[in-house]
């Protein structure tokens, strides 16, 4: 007995050696790509000015599953997540493209199983986007997939080599649309597809639609109008017992609700990779340009 009490008490000390120490201030992760450094600066800032609280950074974590389990853990206190890899990814849902019962199924199942809190969305979503020129959309005048069509079979298209291979990718866009081409799609590396827009290779490319290029090169992405790709709200995601700790994280939530748009989104991630500017510094002048 003397034994298996001596043996008990060892595991328990080993499993709460193991746990992950809990600051005395909050905790905000990002995955390990600008718009997700420059989100978590955002929360990070915001919760700062609107707590008086010291927040630290953890950003560059390797992607979702590690924020997820940094969040689970309580190595992190929030991060911001998008709403079709929240639903598919992490919560391992059907694809849904329905935006309010996509966000109600994620709020609903991140909180029964975890204890984590679906914030607000941030008023974007980044997502996939067929780009075209400026100057071919206004020749044209082209807003919309539907209306590419026409034209399509004149085009040349550019994709990643994952949107040529994903179920909500390339095979399903072309159905879905009609979409025909004057040859097969050209595949490359995604940090080419913009130079080949521009160079004429290519009159199409699959991009995603915070790109920072697309506003800074002047290029069209096409409205998605019949609604094929899946809703990529971006909205953070909070532990309950963070929100409980310090409830002025809530206040800070509710104040970015709604604010940032894709174009803004676009700007800001072209002022870090294409200006080579500090995020802290791009999130900064966003803040004070919104009243934040």
């Amino acid at each position: 007995m003397r034994l298996l009490a001596s043996i008990s008490a060892s595991l328990c000390l080993l499993l709460t050696s193991c746990a992950p120490p809990r600051p005395s201030h909050p905790v905000i992760g990002a995955k390990n790509f600008t718009e997700q450094v420059v989100l978590g600066e955002l929360l990070a800032q915001e919760i700062e000015a609107k707590s008086g609280l010291k927040v630290e950074r953890r950003f560059y974590l390797a992607g979702s599953y590690i924020c997820q389990q940094a969040l689970v853990s309580g190595r992190i206190d929030a991060y911001v997540e998008y709403a079709g890899t929240a639903l598919t990814a992490i919560l391992k849902q059907p694809l849904n493209h329905d935006p309010d019962q996509v966000y109600n199924t994620i709020k609903q199942l991140y909180n029964s199983r975890y204890q984590i809190n679906a914030g607000p969305p941030l008023g974007f979503e980044n997502t996939f986007a067929m780009v075209i020129r400026g100057d071919d959309a206004r020749r044209l005048h082209l807003q919309t997939l539907s209306q590419a069509a026409t034209y399509t079979p004149q085009w040349r298209l550019g994709v990643g080599y994952e949107f040529e291979q994903r179920p909500d990718g390339l095979a399903g866009l072309t159905k879905v649309y009609g979409l025909k081409f004057a040859a097969p799609p050209r595949t490359m590396d995604l940090g080419l597809l913009y130079r080949a827009l521009q160079q004429h290779q290519v009159d199409m490319i699959a991009a995603n639609s915070t790109d920072g290029p697309i506003q800074a090169l002047g290029l069209v992405a096409l409205q998605d109008d019949r609604h094929y790709f899946p809703p990529y709200q971006a909205f953070p995601l909070v532990r309950e017992d963070a929100l409980q700790r310090w409830p002025q994280i809530g206040v800070a939530l509710q104040a970015l609700a709604g604010k940032i748009t894709a174009s803004d989104m676009q700007s800001m991630n072209e002022a870090v990779d294409g200006q080579h500017r500090d995020p802290a510094d791009v999130v900064r002048q966003f803040r004070m340009s919104h009243d934040l």
